[in-house]
């Protein structure tokens, strides 16, 4: 089942048009210098020239253009690298509520555009000042008139769709107008499939809209890592495939088209939670081409490791049912053994996708503390399980960790079990009342989750105490879960297989803590 689940998850896609391909170059990609801790959320934040001049220099063999936002954290250096290695330059002008810096950017870019005027082709007075609320629709057609005065290249603003149907001011400052179309974004998120015809769709309505000037799609694609928003799932070969089409569509339908991104950026996951930081048509860390031309495309490209470990965790797990039975004199019942084989091989076809989701959506030292300790509680439990199944102990409470000293467990395995169920419980409870309370950028820890509370499941439906009272802690949290899960279920809704699964988990372990039953200790 293992084998032939990875065999599943890993066919690869093979699609006509590579999304990268040297031998025909993207029109225009976004570009962003920042790499691995770098962030302009830092305003001290200097880019080297040399560190720009490599990026842009390896972004001329797959594009004639790159889109910039500002000219802050060492932007400002990009037209001068950029004519060097043969790149035009859309200039970006970087507007705020801050109106001193919004006149120092102003200027220097309009400097920037009479030093290079070979090089930069537009200035983008404003990226999105509308939609974040920053600046009023008269004092943003003010601006970009003022630009006009005062440059000969052409001056646009560039906004998310809606925002130019709702804003037509705008449309009589400009040179030409800037879209941005991205279908994973909307509010009503857009599959993967349909994302191209979304994108035509809205570029065609747009054209009505506004008939007498040039629309470029300032920014679409789509992400390669995490979390659905109702049927819109991020992956590599969504991504991939959305990228394709849109860039074959635009080639039909000859308009111009500016990818985000060029490299994926790391700092975006602080504002934007792991999808944010994922755009990029080259890796971060390896400035490596994403989907190189001619290689078929996988979501998961080390599949062999993953399944390799999957099926090495799977082995553990039985051996250490089969170890505990060394020590006991008794046989155990069949059920003993379907329990410790349906944790095994749970754990054995998740462990892969788990420790995949740990390693893209691990942000910060907090990010990694939490889903390492989950990850680490998923394969610990499967195995303590086991030895539990096959001894005849039942599911701790966390009095037997917790409460009175008279009261605790003195069996080490049996505590170890106990720090398992804990950990995997305040994850769980935490993550539920995330995507309660502030849901829009959280990763739903579906894998981890469930390679945790089956085995706990299945334990406590093997070796459940018949007798005591139902602890309040268990009864607390099993409570919380039930009501977060039903929430999340109807916000998320039932086409986010994602927050479904997740749902079905957290039901499941509030299920187990509900049936938890500890001894009354006499006063």
């Amino acid at each position: 089942m293992i084998a032939a689940l990875w065999w599943w998850l890993a066919t690869p896609i093979t699609l006509v048009r590579a999304p990268i391909d040297p031998n025909a170059k993207l029109q225009c990609v976004s570009y962003a210098p920042f790499r691995g801790a770098q962030t302009p959320l830092i305003p001290s934040t200097q880019i080297p020239p040399e560190q720009i001049a490599q990026d842009l220099a390896q972004l001329a063999k797959i594009t004639d253009c790159v889109r910039t936002y500002s000219i802050e954290n060492g932007l400002d250096q990009v037209p001068a690298l950029a004519a060097k290695v043969g790149l035009k330059v859309i200039q970006g002008i970087w507007l705020s509520s801050n109106r001193i810096k919004n006149l120092a950017q102003i200027s220097v870019a309009i400097e920037l555009t009479k030093e290079h005027p070979d090089v930069i082709t537009a200035l983008v007075v404003g990226n999105e000042v509308l939609l974040r609320g920053e600046m009023t629709t008269s004092d943003l057609a003010a601006h970009i008139r003022s630009v006009k005065s005062r440059v000969t290249v052409p001056v646009t603003y560039a906004d998310v769709w809606e925002f130019w149907l709702r804003n037509r001011e705008v449309y009589d400052a400009v040179d030409f107008v800037t879209i941005h179309i991205l279908p994973y974004w909307e509010d009503m998120p857009v599959r993967a499939k349909h994302a191209a015809g979304h994108v035509d769709d809205i570029r065609k309505r747009m054209a009505v809209a506004f008939p007498n000037k040039e629309i470029l799609i300032g920014e679409t694609g789509w992400p390669s890592a995490g979390r659905m928003r109702e049927g819109a799932l991020p992956s590599r070969t969504n991504q991939a495939r959305v990228v394709s089409e849109i860039l074959d569509l635009a080639k039909r339908e000859k308009f111009r088209v500016n990818l985000i991104e060029a490299y994926d950026q790391p700092w975006k996951r602080e504002l934007e939670g792991t999808v944010g930081g994922y755009w990029g048509m080259i890796d971060d860390a390896q400035r490596a081409v994403k989907y190189p031309p001619g290689e078929p495309i996988s979501n998961y490209p080390l599949w062999k490791l993953h399944m390799a470990s999957g099926m090495a965790l799977s082995a553990v797990v039985f051996l250490a049912g089969w170890l505990t039975l060394r020590r006991r004199p008794w046989k155990p019942r069949l059920a003993s053994w379907i329990a410790v084989g349906t944790s095994a091989t749970t754990a054995g076809m998740l462990f892969g996708v788990a420790a995949d989701k740990m390693l893209y959506e691990s942000y910060g030292a907090g990010g990694w503390l939490q889903w390492g300790a989950l990850l680490a509680a998923a394969m610990a439990s499967p195995m303590l399980c086991a030895n539990a199944a096959m001894s005849g102990r039942p599911l701790p409470t966390f009095l037997e960790l917790l409460g009175p000293r008279e009261g605790r467990t003195k069996s080490v395995l049996t505590a170890l079990l106990g720090v398992v169920l804990g950990v995997t419980t305040l994850i769980a409870a935490e993550t539920a009342l995330g995507f309660t309370f502030d849901p829009r950028y959280r990763d739903f820890p579906f894998a981890s989750l469930t390679m945790a509370v089956v085995p706990f499941a299945a334990l406590m439906l093997l070796n459940r105490p018949m007798e005591g009272v139902r602890p309040i802690a268990e009864s607390a949290f099993a409570g919380l879960l039930v009501a977060a899960a039903l929430f999340i279920g109807f916000n998320e809704g039932n086409q986010n297989w994602q927050a479904m699964w997740t749902c079905a988990i957290y039901l499941l372990l509030a299920f187990t803590l509900w049936r938890a039953r500890a001894v009354q200790i006499p006063k």
